[in-house]
């Protein structure tokens, strides 16, 4: 069996849902019905390098708000899949357009909308307040909840398991 440390060594590309891994699962919506998220900025810092360093980074999430796409965006990543009733589509789009693998994919997911897509990929890895099922799931529970901080743990993770990080690329935004 290939240990949790040599899989991070084999991740080319990460995947991301949104609601319950960038954010606390909570919605925020204004007095004109436009849904806001919050996120943290530590998750975003390490995506952003990451993208800076050639990763591809998708985000597939059902979720419909276009400030999705303008904040990952801002971060580096171009490949934002709103609206994704069937993640497993968007999933096979992303491995095309990269000519990737699924066991190439590293794939954070919080519940069960998450687990057609992470049953596929090489790395299943969630927050530590995900689903029932999503637990069972993962190759690794990181120690931080959904929004708290889950995303910069696995990508600094993978990184440093890549020998990629606190390198000079990352000394400016």
């Amino acid at each position: 069996m290939v240990s949790f440390k040599d899989k991070l060594k084999k991740v080319k590309a990460f995947v991301f849902d949104v609601d319950g891994v960038w954010t606390n699962g909570y919605i925020y919506v204004d007095a004109l019905g436009q849904q806001m998220r919050s996120t943290n900025v530590k998750d975003g810092y390490a995506v952003h390098y990451a993208a800076k360093l050639g990763y591809p980074i998708a985000i597939i999430t059902g979720g419909k708000c276009k400030s999705i796409i303008k904040r990952f965006n801002d971060l580096g990543v171009t490949d934002v899949y709103l609206e994704a009733s069937d993640k497993t589509v968007c999933f096979a789009e992303f491995l095309k357009k990269y000519d990737l693998k699924a066991k190439d994919i590293l794939y954070m997911g919080d519940d069960i909308p998450d687990y057609p897509v992470m049953k596929k990929c090489g790395l299943k890895v969630c927050p530590s307040d995900a689903a029932h099922e999503i637990l069972e799931l993962a190759d690794y529970i990181s120690g931080f909840k959904g929004g708290e901080g889950c995303v910069r743990d696995i990508v600094e993770q993978t990184l440093r398991a890549q020998d990629n990080w606190f390198k000079q690329e990352g000394f400016v935004w």
